[in-house]
């Protein structure tokens, strides 16, 4: 398949490419910055852009069969990135007919695991109140999907561990794995690429976790 894929540098986004280039999938990846790029390979193309202008990124997404996106908030005070970087990456995928798109979202975005103990519900009620404005930001992110024309699907993973892909890990469409409270990186990036094909996936939220 031909990729795209957003916030390439990033923990997720460093994974999407590398196990994209090994699955043998040609790859554009778009950056900010080249030089935080260490994966490198011939079916590789990096093409810089700092996401201000959708004209500017239509060259990126032109062509490609799938989008992923690994943008997100690195921090509270980034709150506000996801929303407005993904609108920038629809406004591209649209204007070029290019339909499919995966995105990171969170877990404590959906709704909560049916059965979910006392101190699974404990956690994530701190959780949701320490990083409220970032959960906000990706709420609005799911919401600019949803009034979008893509078929997009917003991977909901909870904390992220930086840990080898082991391609074992639980998935619920609408929902999420109830007592799921750790997910590698790699292994959210394993998920997005596993689900790229798969049409069961459109237009929902996806649970992701061990």
């Amino acid at each position: 398949m031909k990729l795209t894929v957003f916030g390439a540098t990033g923990g997720i986004g460093r994974e999407i490419v590398r196990q994209a280039l090994d699955a043998g999938h040609e790859v554009t990846a778009v950056v900010r910055d080249p030089a935080r790029l260490s994966v490198t390979g011939e079916r590789l193309e990096v093409f810089r852009d700092d996401l201000g202008d959708p004209e500017a990124v239509r060259p990126a997404a032109a062509g490609r069969d799938v989008v992923l996106s690994g943008l997100g908030a690195r921090s509270r005070k980034d709150a506000g990135v996801a929303a407005r970087l993904t609108r920038t990456v629809l406004r591209a995928m649209e204007a070029e007919g290019v339909r499919r798109l995966l995105v990171v979202s969170a877990g404590p975005v959906g709704p909560a695991p049916e059965g979910e103990g006392l101190l699974d519900r404990t956690a994530r009620g701190i959780v949701s109140a320490l990083l409220k404005d970032v959960y906000a930001d990706l709420g609005e992110m799911e919401a600019e999907l949803a009034r979008s024309a893509t078929d997009w699907t917003a991977l909901r993973p909870p904390r992220l561990q930086n840990k080898p892909v082991t391609g074992v890990y639980r998935t619920v469409v609408g929902g999420f794995p109830a007592g799921g409270r750790f997910i590698a990186r790699a292994d959210v990036a394993h998920a997005m690429l596993a689900m790229a094909g798969d049409p069961g996936t459109v237009k929902q939220g996806v649970g992701v976790a061990y």
